[in-house]
């Protein structure tokens, strides 16, 4: 596995080329936060903690702080381990489906699964009247990314045995490893599985429009159910 950072002419070679422009943007992005992360934790804690309370998702201020669902996912904790593998994860699916969804609407998959994530998180607080959860990281928009390649794999016959394998992983992480929010990972599976089968199977009258429009109906019409379950389920105090 190959990653390094691209000059601009690179970039609009490989943007014209659909190579993985977003997926890296995202990684450097991640990692660029992470290493303000570092810098703070170590000598100056304040400003990190302050950093970590103002960009995580916590569901019981979530609807207070809108920003969060989408800070959440590019925070991670301070060690390397946890940017490291959601990193590698990403790397490993994002410029497959960046080539085939296209660039703006893999970042629209992606973003959309991490919505799903802070929607499993706040579902999940509702339910088992735990307003304490609070989470950070990009783990749910990977796990949408990760349904979205089985919608895909499983649509053109690939063999998706190794796809399991990686992702029985996963999900299996929070059984081994505490502090895992895997309600996020539920969430954001869900909402990128629900989005890959509607763009590739879908209602028969929309199949003809184009992968633009379906991704714009479809994402709008999930962005809106994942804010109403999320309103729905916010504390009314």
């Amino acid at each position: 596995m190959y990653f390094k950072i691209p000059n601009k002419r690179e970039i609009r070679y490989a943007w014209n080329a659909g190579g993985p422009v977003i997926t890296t943007s995202i990684i450097i992005a991640c990692v660029a936060v992470w290493l303000v992360e570092i810098v703070t934790c170590a000598f100056m804690p304040t400003v990190f903690s302050a950093i970590v309370n103002w960009g995580m998702a916590v569901p019981v201020v979530m609807v207070q702080r809108p920003w969060t669902w989408l800070t959440s996912m590019f925070l991670h904790a301070p060690n390397v381990l946890h940017i490291l593998f959601n990193m590698l994860t990403l790397w490993s699916v994002g410029p497959m489906l960046e080539r085939m969804l296209g660039h703006w609407r893999f970042l629209a998959l992606y973003l959309i699964s991490g919505l799903g994530g802070a929607a499993g998180l706040m579902v999940w607080a509702r339910l088992a009247s735990d307003w304490s959860l609070a989470a950070y990281g990009a783990s749910g928009a990977l796990f949408g990314l990760f349904a979205a390649v089985l919608v895909v794999f499983r649509r053109v016959g690939e063999d998706i045995r190794s796809m399991l394998v990686w992702m029985a992983v996963n999900f299996a992480m929070p059984f081994v490893i505490s502090g895992i929010a895997w309600q996020a990972h539920v969430g954001g599976f869900i909402a990128g599985g629900v989005l890959a089968m509607l763009l590739t199977s879908g209602i028969p009258t929309l199949r003809g429009r184009s992968l633009t429009q379906r991704m714009a109906i479809y994402g709008g019409a999930i962005v809106v159910v994942l804010v109403a379950v999320i309103l729905l389920c916010a504390p009314h105090f």
